[in-house]
């Protein structure tokens, strides 16, 4: 009766554990809606309120799990935290810019080839080894990106295009920061990538003019985008991921790439091209062959730790 309790709440708590992380999936993929019910604001101005608020909400989780010494926590994370926060720059200026620059569609697809960019950067740098199913995956990868991006170049957004692949690369090396530093705490280098960018959006929003004064309805729009979109997913995603295997992240974790262009089309009318849809189909083909495979080699769960 003891064990068939014990597996009964096993199984509870990994549905709990999958629920979250789809929940957080939900909540990023609603960046693009976000971004497009913004009127005026421009891509700098929204970077520095959403970044702002972002951390604002990590100052008050340090705040809350350390209440003495909340810099040290900060502090003690070292220079993988640091350079990990300079690539979130790259990440987060990539994502709006991306956002912005093309289709929701083709954003979305281009920021999931990310994992395949870690793998590739994890076998030059890090000297990891990669499977040979991620290797063919990654052929698959190219191949799906190179569409969207011939896309993306023949309806004149190049640029577009461009920022969601440097979105991509800059998480990557954001990746590869968090397994350099060998921290299961990955708050500290959210943080510096949101102050980080902060100051940069404001320094560049007062050298070109624009200034940090936006609409009270643009500025809700991207305050909320920080600290709700990014800052909750953000935390929900990680208690969920702290429970369901490593293996079926990339998966469930695909929700936003799924339902981003579902929210733009519903709401906005915002469409993608058929190369864009060819593209995503060759890449998400590619995404869960992968995490399918990893699935198959690994041993089969012997309880939650």
């Amino acid at each position: 009766m003891t064990a068939a309790c014990g597996q009964q709440t096993d199984r509870l708590t990994y549905h709990r554990g999958v629920a979250l992380v789809l929940l957080a999936g939900t909540c990023w993929s609603l960046m693009g809606l976000g971004i497009r019910l913004i009127e005026t604001a421009s891509a700098w101005q929204i970077l520095f309120y959403r970044s702002l608020s972002l951390s604002a909400f990590l100052m008050v989780v340090f705040f809350i799990r350390a209440p003495a010494r909340p810099f040290a926590v900060i502090i003690k994370s070292g220079l993988p935290a640091l350079l990990g926060g300079v690539a979130l720059v790259a990440a987060f200026v990539g994502s709006v810019v991306g956002l912005i620059g093309t289709t929701v569609a083709n954003a979305m697809f281009l920021f999931a080839s990310a994992p395949f960019i870690v793998a590739v950067l994890s076998w030059l740098l890090l000297r990891e080894r990669v499977r040979r199913a991620t290797w063919i995956a990654v052929v698959f990868a190219v191949a799906g990106i190179g569409i969207m991006v011939a896309d993306g170049v023949a309806a004149g957004q190049f640029w577009g295009n461009a920022a969601a692949v440097m979105s991509a690369i800059g998480f990557a090396f954001f990746t590869l920061a968090l397994r350099w530093g060998r921290t299961n705490d990955m708050l500290p280098l959210i943080f510096y990538g949101a102050v980080f960018t902060t100051i940069i959006a404001a320094v560049i929003c007062m050298a070109n003019g624009d200034g940090l004064a936006v609409s009270a309805a643009d500025g809700a729009l991207a305050t909320g985008l920080g600290l709700i979109l990014l800052g909750g997913g953000m935390s929900i995603y990680t208690i969920g991921s702290r429970i369901v295997p490593a293996a079926e992240l990339s998966l469930l974790a695909m929700t936003e790439v799924l339902l981003g262009p579902f929210w733009v089309w519903i709401f906005v009318g915002e469409t993608a091209g058929l190369l864009t849809w060819i593209g995503g189909a060759v890449l998400l083909s590619a995404i869960v062959g992968n995490a399918l495979s990893g699935l198959r080699r690994a041993p089969p769960p012997s309880g939650l730790h």
